[in-house]
């Protein structure tokens, strides 16, 4: 740390932080966590455990008139052995709305997981200081968006000048549920994925609840958004139940009637919009599980292929098609006596067309410029005046 300053220390608590549930004070820094603790006591696997403590859309929020900003941060490093080392994760500066800065954490505890069985172990690392100079002296909005795939402990924040709990901002709060593609896999920073894009371009506060391999319809993520405040509400379903095989069709449809009536338990008459999947050419017509495909991993490349059968649709297993075809059909029979309630087919965020000029480039999540592209398409179809979560309509 630079001495040269005379440095405000500023205890990292829920007040300053956006986008997260729950915090959890640990003797290693605030750990961030986008499910609270009811819902993390009933978690099955550690697939969700680790993704729903990944701070995807969380970050800290301040004004301040400081012109140096540091933050103490423990970083987890995840290895995959067998696969390409992952990029480090990024924390972005935004200065009244606008990327001033961004910074990584090189190393950190390291998370070893086994794609085969999903075991993993983890070793202690050390704290970095992430740095931010250069801002302008004058009072302002200042955040930090932590890593939206890197779990974070978040240690010391230190600034030149005090810090001070921003008053509210008046925009309203978007709660989005999704899965990996929701969380921001392959997209290059915490601001690019595509929630976050379709956020800043609708106004809205985002509260991201993608988790990656874990968008399941699971009851206890159902009963956390519905005590979530929420203004606008969104959810994504379909690409984690094909690839993990994880229902057949007969389970499907009051699986969906279910959350979604969990939902309005708490949210009676927000509008609420359901999103088909999009385009994903490997599941499209045949069914899960996913796999790694070996000879890409004998390359060093991580790419994934459809390991079901599409003669087994008969006896009930889903595809991408069916489920975009019960989706509508359950909004449409539910919008009957739901007003608030909305479909958005996914094809209309990616389609075909867009996958022929911008493939998937492990064959499941798509690159930071389909994320982009996904998030601008979002705010458009959504967000704008007549969508379904127009800012006027909640």
């Amino acid at each position: 740390m630079n001495t040269e300053h005379s440095w405000t220390t500023t205890p990292v608590t829920a007040r300053l932080l956006r986008g997260a549930l729950d915090v959890e004070h640990t003797d290693r820094g605030v750990l961030p966590h986008r499910l609270p603790a009811t819902a993390r006591r009933q978690i099955p696997d550690a697939q969700l455990a680790m993704a729903q403590s990944q701070p995807s859309g969380v970050r800290l929020a301040f004004r301040t008139g400081a012109t140096t900003v540091e933050l103490d941060v423990i970083a987890t490093k995840r290895v995959y052995p067998g696969t390409p080392p992952r990029p480090d994760g990024v924390y972005e500066l935004l200065v009244d709305g606008r990327l001033t800065g961004r910074a990584v954490a090189p190393d950190g505890d390291v998370l070893t997981v086994d794609l085969a069985t999903g075991a993993g172990h983890t070793r202690p690392g050390p704290v970095r200081t992430l740095r931010f100079t250069g801002l302008p002296a004058h009072d302002k909005d200042v955040e930090i968006w932590l890593p939206h795939d890197e779990a974070t402990r978040l240690v010391a924040l230190r600034t030149d000048a005090p810090v001070h709990v921003p008053p509210p901002g008046g925009r309203k709060v978007w709660l989005h549920h999704g899965s990996s593609i929701s969380h921001g896999s392959n997209a290059a920073t915490p601001t690019g994925t595509w929630p976050a894009r379709a956020a800043a371009l609708g106004g809205v506060e985002l509260v991201n609840l993608g988790f990656s391999g874990s968008a399941l319809l699971d009851p206890f993520t159902a009963r956390a958004m519905r005590d979530c405040p929420a203004d606008l509400i969104s959810v994504k379903i379909g690409i984690n139940l094909v690839n993990l095989d994880l229902m057949r069709s007969r389970a499907f449809g009051p699986a969906v009637d279910g959350f979604l009536d969990t939902l309005r338990e708490g949210h009676p008459d927000t509008p609420l919009l359901v999103v088909s999947p999009i385009h994903c050419p490997i599941h499209e017509n045949t069914p899960g599980p996913s796999a790694p495909d070996p000879g890409a991993l004998r390359e060093g490349r991580l790419r994934f292929v459809a390991a079901g059968d599409p003669a087994e649709t008969t006896a009930g297993k889903l595809t991408l098609g069916t489920i975009r075809e019960e989706l509508a059909r359950i909004v449409g029979r539910r919008a009957a006596t739901d007003p608030h309630l909305h479909h958005l087919n996914g094809l209309d965020l990616y389609g075909a067309a867009d996958h022929a000029e911008l493939p998937l480039p492990d064959a499941l999540h798509p690159d930071a410029a389909t994320h982009r592209l996904i998030g601008e398409r979002f705010a458009r179809l959504a967000f704008a005046d007549g969508g379904p979560l127009a800012v006027g309509t909640a």
